[in-house]
C-alpha cells in the first residue's frame, strides 16, 4: 500500500474522511477532494500528523471544467491514481411535489455526473497502464425503491448502472471496478446537509439490519477494493432484501411502503 496513490472524493467528513484516514494509515498517498476547504485541509493535516501522506484539493465537483483541469494537474504533478474512490454524494429524500428541478439536477450532478467526469478524466491513463481500480459508493436505493425519495433513487440508480457497465467495459483492460452499497451510516453530517430528508429515512427491519459507523463503512470500502471485489454490500442482510425484491417485487414493494409509512409517522 505504501506505493499506492488513492484519490477520494467527499473526503472532508463522514465516510470519505474515515476512508482517507484508513488509507493514510495503511501507507497510501491520499489525494483528498471536497468543497469544504477548511475541513479538507484539516483531514489532510490529521493524516500527516499520524504519519501518513495526504494532499488536499478543494473543488466543487459540479464543475466539469474544474474536474478536467484538476485531473490534468494531478497527473502532471503527482501521477495517475492507483485507486479512484467516487464517494461524494448529495441527495434530499423528498416527495416528488416537494422536489424542485434544481434539486433533481443537483442529485444528478453529484454523485452521478461528478463520478462520470472524474472517472472519464483518469480512465485513459489507467487503461494505458493496464492497472488500477475505480470504486463507486452508493446506497440501497440503487436496488430497492421507497416512497418520497424519487429523485434521489433515480440518481443512485444512474450511478450503479454506470459502475456495472464499466465492470464489463474495463474488465479486459486490467482496471477493476468495485461497487460498494452501504446502509445507513451514523455519525455523519448527511442530515444537516440534506434538510427535510430524515422523516423519509427507510430502515427496513432495524433489528436485522444494523446501522454502520463511518469507520465500518471505510473498512468495507478498503477490504472490497483490496480484494478487487465487483460488489460489496454492508450490512450483508441487504443482499437478502435485494434478492427478495428480484424474486417477489410486488410483495417487497408492499412491505417497503408499510415500513416507510411507519418511519414517517415515527419521525413526526
Amino acid at each position: 500500500m505504501a506505493s499506492k496513490l488513492v484519490l477520494i472524493t467527499g473526503a472532508s467528513s463522514g465516510i470519505g474522511e474515515a476512508a482517507a484516514r484508513r488509507y493514510g494509515a495503511a501507507g497510501a498517498h491520499v489525494l483528498l477532494l471536497a468543497r469544504n476547504a477548511e475541513r479538507l485541509y484539516g483531514v489532510a493535516h490529521a493524516i500527516r500528523e499520524a504519519g501518513g501522506t495526504a494532499t488536499a484539493f478543494p473543488i466543487d465537483l459540479v464543475a466539469s471544467g474544474a474536474i478536467k483541469e484538476l485531473a490534468a494537474r494531478i497527473e502532471s504533478e503527482i501521477g495517475t491514481p492507483d485507486l479512484l474512490i467516487n464517494n461524494a454524494g448529495v441527495g434530499r429524500w423528498l416527495p416528488l411535489v416537494d422536489t424542485t428541478p434544481d434539486d433533481a439536477r443537483t442529485m444528478i450532478d453529484v454523485p452521478y455526473l461528478a463520478a462520470f467526469n472524474l472517472t472519464r478524466a483518469f480512465a485513459p491513463a489507467m487503461i494505458a497502464r493496464a492497472s488500477g481500480g475505480i470504486v463507486f459508493i452508493t446506497s440501497p436505493a440503487s436496488y430497492i425503491a421507497w416512497p418520497n425519495a424519487s429523485a434521489y433513487i433515480a440518481a443512485r440508480r444512474a450511478l450503479a448502472g454506470f459502475a456495472e457497465a464499466l465492470q464489463s467495459e474495463l474488465k479486459p483492460t486490467g482496471v477493476f471496478v468495485t461497487l460498494v452499497v452501504l446502509g445507513n451510516v451514523t455519525g455523519t453530517a448527511y442530515w444537516e446537509h440534506n434538510p427535510g430528508s430524515r422523516e423519509h429515512l427507510l430502515r427496513p427491519y432495524p433489528a436485522l439490519i444494523p446501522d454502520l459507523t463511518a469507520e465500518q463503512a471505510a473498512k468495507a470500502i478498503f477490504d472490497g477494493a483490496e480484494a478487487e471485489k465487483p460488489f460489496v454490500v454492508k450490512p450483508w442482510p441487504y443482499r437478502v432484501l435485494f434478492l427478495l425484491n428480484t424474486l417477489f417485487p410486488k410483495t417487497t414493494a408492499s412491505q417497503i411502503r408499510r415500513i416507510a409509512k411507519k418511519a414517517r409517522a415515527d419521525a413526526r
